[in-house]
C-alpha cells in the first residue's frame, strides 16, 4: 500500500494527473480490502490533491472537507492535518486567504512530525503576507527558518522572508535574504528556483528597477517552462505583461490584497498564537 501511494505521489508531483488518480484509486481499493483505514484515507487525500493540481479548486475543497469529517470521526489525526492543509491551499488559490489561514494553522497544530508542522507554518506565513500582514508572516517564516531541517522548507522560508522585506520596501532586509537565497540556489529544485527568480523580480520592481525585474522574471519563466510548471509560467507571464504599465499592475499581481488586513476572531487567535512562537 505504501509503495502504491508513493508511486501515485510521484505521478502527481510530475503533473501526470490521470496516472496519479488511477494509482491513488488502486491504492484505496487495496487498502479497503485489507481493512487499512489510514491508507484508504490517504488515497482519498491524494485524489483530492490531484484534483487541486488540475485546478478544480471547489471540487477539491468539497472532497477534502468530506475527508476531514471522516478523519475526525476515525480519530486519524495525521489525515485530519493533511486535509486541513489541503483545504487551506484550496481557499488560498481561490484568493480567500482569510478563510485559508485558520485551516493552515489547525494543520500546524495537528501535525506531530516537525517537518510537516513547519510546512504548514510556512503556508501560514505566505497566506498572512497575501493579506498584508508582513509582521505575522515574518514571525511564522522566521520560525520555519530557525527550526527547519529540510532544505525545501528552509529555502521556501528564506524566499518568503525576502518577499516580506520587499513588501515592506526594506532594501537592506531584501538584500540580506536574497544573498541567503543565492547561497542555496544550486540545491533548489526547479519549482523553488523559479519562485526565487519570480519573487526577486517582484522585489526589484517594487524598488523601481524594472529592467532588472524583467531579466529575473524571464529567468524564472525559462526554468518553469523547462520543468513543465504551468502555474508558474502563467503567473510570471501575467506579471511580465504588466511591467510596461509599471507599478499599478505589479501591485495588483504581487499583492493580492491591497486593502487593510481582514480581522476575524480566528485570524486574531492565529496572530496571538504566532506572537508566542519561540517565546
Amino acid at each position: 500500500m505504501a509503495a502504491q501511494l508513493r508511486f501515485a505521489r510521484v505521478h502527481r508531483k510530475l503533473n501526470r494527473f490521470d496516472e496519479a488518480d488511477a494509482a491513488y484509486s488502486e491504492a484505496g481499493e487495496l487498502a479497503t480490502l485489507a481493512g487499512d483505514r489510514y491508507s484508504a484515507l490517504l488515497s482519498r487525500i491524494g485524489r483530492a490533491n490531484t484534483t487541486l493540481g488540475r485546478g478544480n479548486l471547489a471540487d477539491a475543497q468539497r472532497g477534502l472537507e468530506g475527508i476531514l469529517a471522516d478523519a475526525r470521526a476515525a480519530g486519524e489525526r495525521d489525515v485530519e492535518a493533511r486535509a486541513e492543509q489541503g483545504i487551506a491551499a484550496a481557499f488560498y488559490y481561490m484568493g480567500q486567504s482569510a478563510e485559508a489561514i485558520p485551516h493552515a494553522w489547525h494543520a500546524f497544530e495537528l501535525y506531530e512530525e516537525e517537518d510537516s508542522q513547519l510546512r504548514a507554518l510556512g503556508d501560514v506565513g505566505t497566506m498572512l503576507l497575501s493579506l498584508g500582514d508582513a509582521t505575522g508572516a515574518e514571525r511564522a517564516l522566521a520560525e520555519v527558518f530557525r527550526r527547519g531541517r529540510t532544505h525545501e522548507s528552509v529555502s521556501n522560508a528564506v524566499i518568503e522572508l525576502m518577499h516580506c522585506a520587499s513588501f515592506r520596501r526594506d532594501h537592506v532586509g531584501f538584500a540580506r535574504w536574497r544573498e541567503r537565497c543565492e547561497d542555496r540556489l544550486a540545491d533548489m529544485p526547479p519549482n523553488i528556483r523559479a519562485d526565487f527568480y519570480l519573487k526577486q523580480g517582484i522585489g526589484q520592481a517594487r524598488f523601481g528597477r524594472y529592467r532588472r525585474a524583467e531579466v529575473l522574471m524571464k529567468e524564472g519563466l525559462a526554468i518553469a517552462g523547462a520543468a513543465g510548471l504551468h502555474e508558474f509560467e502563467f503567473r510570471i507571464e501575467r506579471i511580465l505583461a504588466g511591467l510596461p504599465n509599471c507599478q499599478h499592475a505589479m501591485v495588483r499581481e504581487a499583492q493580492p490584497a491591497t486593502e487593510p488586513m481582514v480581522q476575524t476572531a480566528e485570524l486574531r487567535e492565529v496572530s496571538e498564537s504566532l506572537a508566542q512562537l519561540g517565546g
